[in-house]
């Protein structure tokens, strides 16, 4: 079958690591089954892998992809949920020491079939696409879990989103502004800015600006390079969410603005099945779709994987078998 892989790591030149060529067909295990894909989204977590982020040697060649929808071996119109637990695991999903993401043990759903434990499966409602189903597991699933999980945020309430564009922010503005929030977003650059504004933010400001009020929580995936500000921006009692750090994984804490005003730092990384659950009813219910800067056939893979590693993003990439 037909796949985007990887052989060997690029970490200077990750899209050259990336081949497109033929695979083995994959083998449903016990408890596990083959899905036909129908569309697969682009992360930055693919490129990271292709840097040879997360991964080993030994492990390859892996077939890239965390995120895919398609049809099961029954006809059923399927969202694949992308984080595989340990069979014996019993705790909450998300702790399971061994938990991995589909292409990181697993392979993963650049490709025309890929195989899938039967319970990571969730139905697809007939009012979103296959291209539109795609884009929900990985960043859509982390801004829904990071926004009303980890920030327990309700209508009304205000919140900062640190970066203007690409996949997960595109998300958290989308949900934010769905959900009754109040949502500000900081960028770059004009362009970026206009974008978050066209998704429907309610304000914009540049990187590091003073902020007309404090918010009451703060999403950010950039790290380091905004640490500082997201701290600073946050009233009493507000909740910084973390899930990434593209802009550098180490930041200093104030620890007197910390306690002197009861503030909290979470970390969060993607989400449960239930949660996926979740997040498809309320794109149904709401009439929200995931924003799609650009649908490709699988055989130009390289070229959705050049544009995410250059930051010429703006919402989710798709890849068509």
């Amino acid at each position: 079958m037909r796949a985007a892989y990887i052989e060997s790591f690029a970490p200077d030149d990750p899209v050259s690591a990336v081949v497109v060529g033929d695979r083995p067909e994959p083998e449903a295990r016990d408890g596990w089954t083959v899905v036909e894909v129908r569309a697969a989204s682009l992360n930055h977590h693919d490129v990271w892998s292709a840097r040879g982020v997360g991964l080993r040697q030994e492990q390859l060649p892996m077939i890239l992809g965390c995120d895919a929808a398609g049809v099961d071996a029954d006809g059923r119109e399927v969202v694949l949920h992308g984080v595989v637990n340990d069979p014996a695991w019993v705790g909450p999903e998300e702790l399971d020491p061994k938990l991995a993401l589909l292409s990181e043990g697993p392979q993963g759903t650049f490709a025309e079939r890929v195989a899938v434990p039967a319970g990571n499966l969730i139905a697809k409602p007939e009012q979103l696409s296959f291209e539109e189903a795609a884009c929900l597991p990985t960043a859509w699933l982390t801004a829904y879990r990071m926004l009303f999980v980890k920030g327990e945020l309700r209508p009304g309430d205000t919140v900062l989103v640190q970066g203007a564009s690409g996949g997960l922010s595109a998300a958290l503005i989308r949900i934010g502004v769905a959900a009754g929030l109040r949502v500000w977003v900081t960028g770059r650059s004009e362009d970026k800015r206009a974008f978050a504004e066209g998704l429907g933010a309610h304000a914009t400001f540049e990187n590091g600006a003073r902020l007309p009020d404090r918010v009451d929580a703060v999403m950010d995936s950039v790290g380091g390079a905004t640490f500082q500000h997201s701290i600073r921006s946050l009233k009493r009692g507000g909740v910084l969410v973390n899930s990434g750090g593209t802009g550098g994984y180490t930041a200093e804490v104030e620890l007197a603005r910390l306690f002197r005003l009861n503030l909290r730092i979470v970390g969060s990384t993607m989400g449960t099945r239930e949660e996926l659950d979740r997040l498809v009813t309320f794109c149904v219910q709401s009439g929200l779709r995931p924003d799609i800067d650009a649908v490709l056939p699988l055989d130009r893979a390289q070229e959705g994987f050049a544009r995410m590693a250059e930051g010429r993003v703006q919402g989710k990439i798709v890849l068509t078998p």
